[in-house]
């Protein structure tokens, strides 16, 4: 940080020598042409300066992986694209559509309801009049060039500042060049069609394909139409919401019983045919606002609700610090308008309440300023005025603004944005007459979604495969996922209890029965930014009926009753209750059975295997969760086969896809690592091992493993991998042997002992410590196992250690078969489960591991046929 500090020191001296020159000029009563010159070269300073501070700041988010991640999820994509598409035009999905209204009933709620406002609702279809009295037919509009070979239309002042900006950061280009670059950029804003076209002429500057241009012309920005089949009455599509709030003024100041001040507001669509938008929901050609128009007494600008915000703290970039090349700074509302740092109350009551509602909806306040405009930048109607700037991976983007405008004596009065005539009319009248100011928010809804969607993009730490949004929970599209542990038809009844006390509190909710391990569900549903989850789990059908609840940002978990869960949840989504107050009132759970504490938690990749101490620490858990099941039958009740089954019911399941997996890892395995499993002969232990896979298959019954060997079936986990294990930190972020939490504890199913001492030895343990260790680990296993099952009362072990090394042989061969395919992908460079340094040395650990486990395959295939 202090590099940074260092670095940016240069620019900021450079902005405020600039700015320094400026106030002298202006103090001296310099010529016109002297002091826009000074203002040019402190704009070209300006922009260097927000440029480092950009490129120098730490990567806080990979904006690929979030555009990916939002179009899987459809929040929202481009439109028509079965069609090709169309830019700047987006469709909105069922999660960016709730999403989306979500945050305008925020708004709604945060400045009409609170406010008072009245609300208004005006057409989309605007009369050419009307733009014609507010400057828009005459002077909305860009310059625009076109390719002369392909006839792609591009902004000129867009590509004059790309060019721009390559020609300065090329090393081939002279300094006096880029001084005369960086002064054109600074004045770019004012230039008019000739201004451009000597630009392109002068230094040559060419299409993005490398073609020729066409002279720039202007191009409005409106969409035209017509009203009625004659064409007479020209219109266009509203380029912004404003005017139909300025044109019924008379009818809202009636309505208000002539009183002023008051506020009118508005929620609907503008239109703005951009030549090349750009920047996905940053810049488009239909968005939806949110205006206000606050109409104040000119010689009283104070606030009644002024004292509520006195004391909160903004951080404002003001005219003076951009001057200065100073950072912005924090300062209370209420000393910021004393100082006249802000102009007067009531502006900055709105600066208080628009950093309030755009904070609730998610917007990371470290990454939220507010910038004043400088003297060169204000309209001439206008007092003051302030844009509320959000960072982003594409710099810091204006998300709404606040301004106070004043009108001048004459025929007409130009409100802001030059949107309105009016007319003098002589009346007698037995009241003062007066024009009132303007205090104008405007909120453009695509932007702040765009930006809550960036700040809320997370990555589990350990885990960068691992996204999802942290999206709080007032504008979550939906509030609580509803996540059975198995398909029974007991936790029917319970599921449905859920979704009744969910549905009388009125909130959204998304039941996720699917196949997958609850693991795997609880990701699919971070991903879409459920910020809750109720698990029906076996503990559930236990009179009253209990749900866990789980918090999906810190992946904390409390218990609740059914009947508690609906009332819980909208406090949470609320605001009256926080996650730490909703722990302390039911008290956090972990285990066995629940995901425990995970904040300060991390997982070992496959290629590193566990350490003996960690291996002991995986059987604790297992022997808790054997000792439950051993000692408990309300889990077997009603479940009928699924019961019964190893994890080669799967395949009996899915015989097809089971053996097409098993089939297309073993190809791969010896396309690309044919050579790791040659034996002494010049054979390959994969062609032997292809040759018995239907075999094994076909052979492998798991009722029988149980009557064969008089073991009772137990709950197993058989999904076992190192990366679902989660071991405690320590302060060097170094993982410990003390186990948190086995990630899919609810991949529970019915089994045999020995699947969990397969699976886990054979995955996630070098063979030395596999071959050598295995009778120490079970040993130790039922060491524990003795000692829960003391607890709950029963003194008898159920199987003998002979018995769990039996079975353990006998099931090897189908652990294999289920672990090939997931081996084979970790060995594989481009699934990217190597990390990014000594890829080949972990790719021999993870290929030393399969040749060892398919060996052992065959010499206890050998020797079960021998007895």
């Amino acid at each position: 940080m202090e590099d940074i500090v260092t670095h940016l020191a240069s620019f900021r001296l450079a902005v405020k020598e600039a700015g320094d020159s400026v106030r002298q000029l202006k103090a001296d009563k310099a010529p016109k042409i002297d002091v826009d010159r000074a203002v040019t070269i402190l704009k070209a300073r300006k922009k260097e300066l927000e440029e480092a501070e950009i490129r120098l700041a730490p990567k806080e988010i990979d904006r690929g992986k979030l555009e990916t991640l939002l179009k899987q999820r459809f929040f929202y994509d481009q439109s028509f694209q079965i069609y090709g598409g169309v830019t700047g035009l987006y469709d909105f999905g069922p999660m960016g559509c709730a999403l989306k209204q979500n945050m305008l009933n925020e708004w709604r709620k945060h400045f009409i309801l609170e406010e008072g406002m009245l609300e208004v609702d005006c057409t989309s279809l605007t009369p050419e009049v009307v733009l014609k009295a507010s400057g828009h037919v005459d002077r909305f509009a860009d310059w625009m060039v076109k390719d002369l070979k392909t006839g792609d239309p591009h902004r000129c002042d867009h590509l004059i500042k790309n060019a721009a900006e390559a020609m300065i950061a090329s090393k081939k280009t002279p300094e006096p060049v880029k001084e005369e670059l960086r002064e054109i950029l600074a004045r770019l804003d004012g230039f008019d069609n000739n201004d451009m076209q000597a630009v392109l002429v002068k230094y040559n500057m060419k299409s993005p394909a490398g073609n020729d241009l066409t002279e720039p012309i202007a191009f409005n920005l409106m969409f035209p139409t017509q009203i009625g089949p004659t064409g007479d009455q020209r219109a266009f599509l509203r380029p912004e919401t404003a005017q139909g709030i300025f044109v019924n003024f008379k009818r809202l100041l009636e309505f208000n019983m002539g009183r002023v001040p008051f506020a009118a507001a508005q929620i609907g669509n503008g239109f703005r045919n951009e030549i090349s938008p750009r920047q996905g929901l940053i810049r488009v050609r239909e968005f939806t606002m949110c205006e206000i128009e606050h109409f104040v007494d000119p010689t009283d600008k104070s606030c009644a609700k002024f004292a509520k915000v006195r004391n909160y703290v903004l951080t404002l970039f003001t005219a003076n610090d951009q001057m200065n090349g100073s950072a912005p700074i924090q300062i209370p509302i209420g000393e910021a308008v004393d100082k006249k740092i802000v102009d007067n109350e009531t502006l900055g009551y709105y600066m208080a309440r628009c950093h309030m509602y755009l904070l609730k909806v998610g917007v990371d306040p470290k990454r939220l300023r507010f910038r004043q405009h400088m003297d060169n930048e204000m309209a001439h109607y206008a007092q003051d005025c302030w844009d509320a700037e959000i960072k982003t991976s594409y710099g810091w983007i204006e998300e709404a603004n606040g301004k106070l405008t004043i009108t001048v004596d004459g025929e007409s009065f130009e409100l802001s944005k030059e949107m309105l005539s009016f007319s003098r009319e002589e009346k007698k009248i037995c009241i003062e007459e007066f024009t009132p100011s303007v205090i104008e928010p405007s909120y453009g809804i695509g932007r702040i979604m765009y930006a809550v969607l960036e700040h809320a993009f997370r990555q589990r730490e350990g885990d960068e495969q691992r996204q999802f949004l942290a999206l709080p929970p007032i504008v979550a599209p939906i509030k609580c996922s509803i996540l059975p542990i198995s398909a029974q038809t007991q936790l029917v009844e319970i599921i449905e209890a859920v979704k009744d006390n969910l549905r009388a509190h009125e909130l959204s909710f998304r039941v996720d029965d699917s196949a997958g391990s609850i693991g795997r569900r609880y990701a699919r549903t971070d991903e879409i930014g459920i910020p809750f989850g109720v698990t029906v789990d076996f503990e559930s059908e236990k009179l009253p009926w209990t749900v866990t609840l789980r918090h999906a940002e810190s992946l904390r978990q409390i218990r609740l009753k059914v009947e508690e869960v609906g009332e819980t949840v909208e406090a949470l989504v609320r605001g009256r209750l926080s996650w730490e107050q909703a722990e302390d009132q039911n008290g956090s759970e972990s285990g066995y059975l629940l995901l425990g504490d995970v904040i300060r938690s991390g997982v070992r990749p496959l290629y590193a295997g566990l350490r003996e101490p960690q291996v002991k620490a995986v059987l604790e858990q297992l022997a808790k969760l054997h000792a439950f099941s051993l000692t408990n039958d309300s889990w077997r009740h009603g479940a009928g086969k699924i019961f019964r089954s190893t994890f080669l019911e799967v395949q009996k399941a899915y015989p097809t896809i089971t053996r097409e997996r098993i089939g297309r890892a073993i190809c791969q395995l010896r396309r690309d690592f044919g050579k790791w499993f040659t034996t002494r002969h010049g054979g390959n232990l994969l062609d032997q091992l292809a040759g018995v896979v239907d075999d094994q298959l076909s052979n492998s019954d798991g009722d029988a493993v149980h009557l064969g060997s008089g073991m009772p079936s137990v709950l197993v986990h058989g999904d076992l991998w190192t990366n679902n294990l989660l071991w405690a930190l320590n302060g060097q972020r170094g993982d410990t042997d003390q186990l948190l939490a086995i990630i899919d504890w609810q991949n529970v199913h019915a089994g045999n002992v020995a699947e969990d001492f397969v699976r886990l030895l054979g995955s996630s343990c070098s063979p030395r410590l596999r071959r050598g260790g295995l009778h120490r680990f079970v040993s130790h296993y039922l060491s524990c196992l003795s000692l829960e099952m003391r607890r709950k009362g029963h003194f008898a072990l159920p199987y003998t250690h002979q018995q769990i090394v039996a079975a353990y042989e006998k099931m090897f061969g189908q652990g294999l078969l289920i672990m090939l395919p997931s081996l084979n992908a970790c060995a594989d460079e481009g699934n990217g489960l190597l990390g990014e340094e000594n890829r080949q040395e972990r790719q021999a650990v993870v290929l030393e591991r399969t040749r060892a486990l398919i060996d052992d395959f065959f010499a206890f295939r050998a020797k079960n046929t021998t007895r």
